[in-house]
């Protein structure tokens, strides 16, 4: 198995070199490392990654030297890939083409994680807001990811349901949301991704539901893997879930589709 999305300290995640060995002891035969990036140059986003740091599209030269350092080296066996999580908004589809055409990762993640200008992942964002509103968000979310679809500018789509982890506007999302996804994924060079993210913590959320992952068999999408781990230390057990996952869902997997093969370890 594996592991096509997770984090380093390019963006929010683990020391680069930790991730790849806990991904190596916890049995994997490949990690694929997905720092954030945004590269809108609109004052919100662009303050977020300020804030936050986001600046792959900045470092991601420096990281691909650290990449094919571990390639090189003899004690290590996994394959190692390049990628990059895009945050995807409409109005910089311009940009992200620019600079992904420029950067050649190896494969690209594209994510929806606001919607007019609000986090879904922040729950103080929504708890004010009445049912209708709530549901616009929903509407938006939805509407936001068939265009990230659509654009034919990424390889996998992440957390294909990602308001669930809110909840206030968990279990919104309606067989209305899900058909229009499904039929852009399927007409599409585009994956989602199995993301476990959340599946063992607290909350217990598989991206995507068992509802929309129903959804997305009716219409023959495949699918691929992504732990979203941001730590080391969550590489082996979210591996473990998935593998197990996996197995009982009897799920077609798939790489993903820009994967260019080359870029691996030269020692295998």
């Amino acid at each position: 198995m594996k592991d096509f999305h997770t984090h380093t300290t390019y963006s929010d995640g683990g020391f680069l070199e930790g991730m790849v060995e806990a991904a190596e002891a916890a049995g994997l035969e490949g990690i694929g490392l997905t720092d954030h990036c945004t590269v809108s140059a609109r004052e919100k986003p662009s303050t977020v990654r300020t804030i936050y740091g986001f600046n792959l599209d900045l470092t991601y030269e420096r990281r691909r030297r650290a990449i094919e350092a571990l390639r090189d080296r003899e004690d290590v066996s996994i394959e190692i890939y390049d990628g990059v999580e895009m945050d995807y908004d409409p109005r910089d589809e311009a940009e992200i083409r620019d600079f992904l055409e420029e950067a050649g990762f190896d494969y690209t993640i594209g994510s929806v994680h606001a919607v007019d200008g609000l986090n879904v992942q922040v729950p103080s964002n929504f708890a004010e807001l009445s049912d209708v509103d709530r549901d616009e968000i929903v509407d938006g979310y939805f509407e936001t990811l068939v265009s990230l679809i659509e654009s034919e500018l990424f390889d996998v789509a992440a957390h294909i349901d990602l308001i669930e982890r809110t909840p206030a506007l968990r279990g919104r999302a309606t067989r209305a949301h899900y058909d229009p996804v499904a039929r852009a994924l399927a007409d599409s060079r585009t994956v989602p991704e199995i993301n476990a993210g959340r599946a063992i913590a607290d909350m217990a959320i598989v991206h995507p539901s068992e509802t929309f992952l129903d959804v997305l068999r009716e219409y023959d999408v495949a699918v691929t893997i992504g732990s979203d781990s941001h730590r080391p230390s969550e590489i082996g057990d979210r591996a473990a879930f998935l593998e197990e996952y996996f197995e009982t869902h009897d799920l077609e997997v798939v790489e993903p589709p820009g994967l260019d093969v080359g870029h691996t370890n030269s020692n295998n």
